[in-house]
C-alpha cells in the first residue's frame, strides 16, 4: 500500500510504547507506527472488533472471544448470510457480537475473504503433504 509522508505530534509516553512494541517484535518503529493506526481506525469504525496476536499474526476477533471475525464470516457465509441460522449456530454469542462481525466484514471484506480462501486450502492433503509427520501410523 503507498504511503504517505505527515508530521504528527505523538505524546512521549506513546512513542515510548511504540519503540519498545518495535524492538519486541523486530519491526520498524513505522512499521508498528502504521499497523498500530490500522487497527485503531478499524476499531472505531467496527465497534465490538479487537486484534489480537495469534499463531499466525494479528487478526480482528470479536471482543470478549478468542473467535475470528473470518471464522464467524464463512459460517455466515455457509447459510446463505441467513443471520438467524447464523444465530444458532453461534448460539452463546450475542446478536451484537454477531452483528459486529458482519459490519467488518461488510468494511474490510478482501482482508476476510483472503484469510477464508487460506483456511479452505488447509485440506487434509495439504496438511500431510506439508507436514508428513502428523501423519498417523496405521500399524
Amino acid at each position: 500500500m503507498p504511503t504517505v509522508q505527515k508530521s504528527i505530534r505523538i505524546h512521549e509516553k506513546t512513542l515510548k510504547e511504540i519503540e519498545q512494541i518495535a524492538r519486541d517484535t523486530g519491526k520498524e518503529f513505522s512499521v508498528v507506527a502504521n499497523e498500530l493506526l490500522d487497527e485503531a481506525v478499524k476499531m472505531q469504525r467496527c465497534p465490538g472488533i479487537v486484534f489480537t496476536e495469534g499463531t499466525t499474526g494479528r487478526r480482528a476477533r470479536i471482543s470478549g472471544t478468542g473467535i475470528e471475525v473470518w471464522e464467524v464470516i464463512a459460517t455466515y457465509k455457509g447459510v446463505d448470510e441467513d443471520a438467524n441460522r447464523l444465530k444458532k449456530a453461534y448460539h452463546w454469542l450475542s446478536e451484537q457480537q454477531l452483528r459486529s462481525a458482519i459490519v467488518y466484514y461488510k468494511t474490510y471484506p478482501e482482508e476476510i475473504d483472503i484469510l477464508i480462501k487460506q483456511n479452505e486450502g488447509l485440506t487434509e492433503g495439504y496438511i500431510h503433504k506439508k507436514h508428513p509427520f502428523l501423519i498417523r501410523d496405521s500399524r
